[in-house]
């Protein structure tokens, strides 16, 4: 499989010209990466206008995930999510509907924030005990679609931060039936492609998802996918350029562009065969570690989440004797470790046995605090984009979210822009260590205070 964006590139570079163009390193080292940093000069191709080598390499990747389409993203799998969002109202208006985004109470701040932008509607479904895979169950959805609103789109991640899968395929026989679309958020799950049989989700029925290239392949941070399904709507992949152009920068970074071009010969060869072995190792170590007493959440193949505390430790207090121990994992809660491997990772063997040997401990049976339905005072819209001010968590009882507030990993919202915050929503903030809020500033007070 050629890889055209890295080749033209490279002959530029090589025949060292004069750049009187952008970037103003003008190809001189200082990381040793610039001579391949270009802009979109003549033969360069524009991304999301793509008719040349970035589109030949596009369809090279499509031709890999099974897609009708496939985009290039270097601003990760957050604008993808935006842009399905605006492809998910442009569809709905297409049906002459009114645009209703059911969505997994565990998503990304990103799909609020992009709902919040567009005006897009959302229905909650799925607000579980757990922040992290508070999914919805069918039956939720189902019951969606028996109203006389009905949405036109629902959006799911999967698999979710801790490693969890959903079962899509029951979801989009449902959203089909009732002629609405199924978005994927798998960020987390671009691997899932090259298993066998694949588990990505488009090959489960999701009509647009996104995928972070940079999370479990071997790309650079910031290059992901957004694909669209060959049963996606026909129409929207004419608009799918343009609602990637609404949200990206005018300013792509071809460093980024040719990591995904040499990503397409990687994956057409040997590869997938190795995921597929990094995956059955990891099998090995996991039933390792629950035969030895460690309790284990996700059935993501090629990510290890330890529930900790039955053991006797938090999963913040293990993250610190990883990093002691030369292991940096990917994400600790007091709840949960997260640790993220490809075919890339050294080391498997060394990570089991530090679990291993730890000696098993009382258990810690401290739980989060449990959510409780919260008042909507304002759309997510309107909060956003308000005045706020920022109070610690102690004085913002009553007050009304402006921001999601939370931090990346894992970036899902503990309370949605537009609640009024009660005091299970304030325990939640202060169980996972936000101090600080913002929140809506009326028009009752004073903008001047300190």
């Amino acid at each position: 499989m050629n890889t055209p964006i890295r080749d033209f590139v490279r002959r530029y570079a090589a025949s060292d010209p004069v750049r009187l163009h952008m970037p103003g390193h003008k190809g001189k080292p200082m990381l040793g990466c610039e001579a391949l940093d270009i802009t979109e000069i003549p033969g360069a191709d524009v991304l999301y206008h793509a008719e040349g080598i970035i589109r030949a390499s596009e369809e090279n990747a499509a031709a890999l995930f099974g897609s009708a389409r496939t985009l290039y993203s270097v601003e990760g799998s957050s604008l993808c999510i935006r842009a399905m969002l605006q492809l998910a109202q442009q569809y709905a208006r297409l049906c002459g509907k009114t645009p209703l985004v059911a969505a997994g109470r565990n998503a990304h701040r990103v799909f609020l924030e992009g709902a919040a932008l567009l005006d897009l509607p959302i229905r909650w479904v799925g607000a579980g005990e757990e922040l992290l895979s508070s999914a919805p169950v069918l039956s939720e959805l189902e019951a969606l679609f028996e109203e006389a609103e009905k949405p036109t789109a629902v959006y799911l991640t999967s698999p979710d931060y801790l490693g969890n899968e959903l079962d899509l395929a029951p979801v989009a026989a449902l959203c089909h039936a009732n002629g609405a679309l199924l978005l994927v958020d798998n960020a987390h799950g671009a691997y899932l492609k090259f298993l066998a049989p694949s588990r990505h989700p488009l090959d489960r029925g999701a009509d647009l998802c996104c995928d972070s290239a940079h999370k479990t392949l071997p790309a650079l941070t910031g290059c992901a996918y957004l694909h669209l399904s060959q049963d996606c709507p026909k129409a929207l992949l004419s608009m799918a350029e343009q609602a990637m152009a609404l949200f990206a920068s005018t300013s792509p970074s071809y460093l980024l562009l040719q990591s995904l071009d040499a990503l397409n010969p990687l994956l057409a060869g040997d590869y997938p065969a190795r995921i597929r072995e990094t995956a059955g190792e990891l099998a090995q170590s996991k039933a390792a570690l629950s035969a030895a007493g460690w309790e284990l959440c996700g059935t993501e193949p090629l990510k290890l989440t330890l529930l900790p505390k039955p053991r006797g430790y938090t999963g913040e207090a293990l993250a610190e004797r990883l990093r002691k121990a030369g292991m940096v994992p990917e994400f600790a809660d007091a709840d949960h470790l997260v640790l993220m491997l490809t075919p890339e990772t050294e080391g498997l063997s060394r990570v089991t046995d530090f679990f291993l040997r730890l000696p098993a401990r009382e258990p810690i049976t401290a739980r989060p605090p449990k959510r409780s339905p919260a008042q909507t005072a304002l759309t997510p819209r309107e909060a956003l984009l308000s005045p706020f001010e920022t109070l610690p968590v102690e004085r913002c009882l009553g007050r009304v979210l402006a921001s999601p507030c939370v931090g990346c990993p894992p970036a899902v919202p503990i309370a949605v822009c537009g609640e009024r915050l009660n005091e299970d929503a304030l325990a939640l903030f202060r169980w996972y260590g936000i101090r600080e809020l913002a929140v809506v500033l009326g028009k009752n007070d004073d903008l001047h205070k300190n």
